[in-house]
């Protein structure tokens, strides 16, 4: 008798690491993605901070001070992550990850963070929205500023 393989028996098959693996691959097709990003899809407005950041490498310089323009930043897209100064010496890091449908970021100017794929505005200074449709703030991520030089908390 031959059995046929199901969702449950093959996850359970897996093990936790295998799982994990199999689910993160369910979800939307990424045709609202940038940059690889999943974006399409249902499900994904409650993602937690937790994962916002995966490929962030803790303790690694992302830039310099000069880097980071005055009331301005910079996206940070490998290791997604938004870094911005509101006003001088400020420094401030969020997920590069839009909390409406986990689209990156694309850019920042004129005091906010913009998200490309359906509009979204965040501000620089807390990551609060300023305009939708996300509904909740970016995450801040930490960061270190020694001297000039800015590295991932």
């Amino acid at each position: 008798m031959t059995h046929r393989a199901t969702r449950r028996t093959v996850l359970l098959a897996a093990g936790a690491t295998g799982a994990t693996a199999l689910t993160t691959g369910c979800g939307g097709n990424g045709a609202d993605g940038v940059d690889g990003v999943d974006g399409g899809g249902g499900g994904h407005e409650g993602a937690s901070s937790d994962t916002a950041a995966p490929d962030a490498s803790p303790g690694r310089e992302l830039a310099t001070t000069g880097d980071i323009p005055v009331g301005g930043g910079t996206v940070f897209k490998d290791e997604k992550v938004v870094v911005t100064q509101p006003e001088e010496g400020d420094f401030k890091a969020f997920s590069a990850i839009c909390t409406h449908q986990n689209c990156l970021v694309a850019d920042v100017s004129d005091g906010t963070i913009h998200c490309a794929c359906h509009g979204s505005r965040f501000a620089i200074a807390d990551g609060s929205v300023q305009t939708g449709p996300a509904t909740r703030p970016l995450p801040e991520e930490r960061i270190t500023v020694e001297g000039n030089s800015i590295r991932l908390a």
